[in-house]
């Protein structure tokens, strides 16, 4: 597969991005195993945006890994920089089923009560389960169900 080209506008951002990375993924003397390669292609699908640290010497065997890890995995090379290699690729859409039924879950609100004034108001965490709701107040109540249309329902 043919590696992504970049701009150098886009290089550039994605350099800076990366700027604050640790690597992910470290060539150890072995050299590019597919092992290693394996664990690069699933880290660019989990970050997109990664860093590799290779501890070899030879500069040369780092910039032909670099070149053939950007190649297989179809990657764009960002920046090779002494022993660090930044590789990116966008990260693929995950597909996930929308399940109609599906009820929202529980959820901590912070609620403050505010007392006399001049006092701090205190801070109260609630946890709100998915068949609930929260009032004005600060109370929670159980959620109304939701009306369907009686005219929808004739139609059926």
């Amino acid at each position: 597969m043919p590696q992504i080209q970049l701009t150098p506008a886009e290089r550039r951002e994605h350099r800076a991005n990366a700027h604050h990375l640790d690597p992910v993924v470290m060539i150890g003397g072995d050299g590019l195993t597919p092992a290693v390669q394996k664990e690069i292609d699933a880290a660019l699908n989990a970050h997109g945006l990664i860093k590799v640290r290779v501890f070899g010497d030879d500069r040369a065997a780092r910039e032909a890994m670099y070149q053939q890890l950007a190649g297989e995995l179809n990657a764009a090379p960002i920046q090779h920089i002494g022993k660090l290699l930044v590789l990116w690729r966008p990260i693929p859409a995950k597909d996930k089923p929308l399940d109609e039924d599906r009820k929202s879950g529980p959820r901590d609100v912070k609620v403050l009560k505010y007392g006399r004034p001049g006092q701090r108001p205190e801070v109260k965490q609630l946890r709100v389960l998915g068949n609930q709701r929260l009032t004005s107040g600060g109370q929670i109540k159980r959620a109304k169900p939701k009306l369907k249309s009686v005219k929808k329902n004739q139609g059926q």
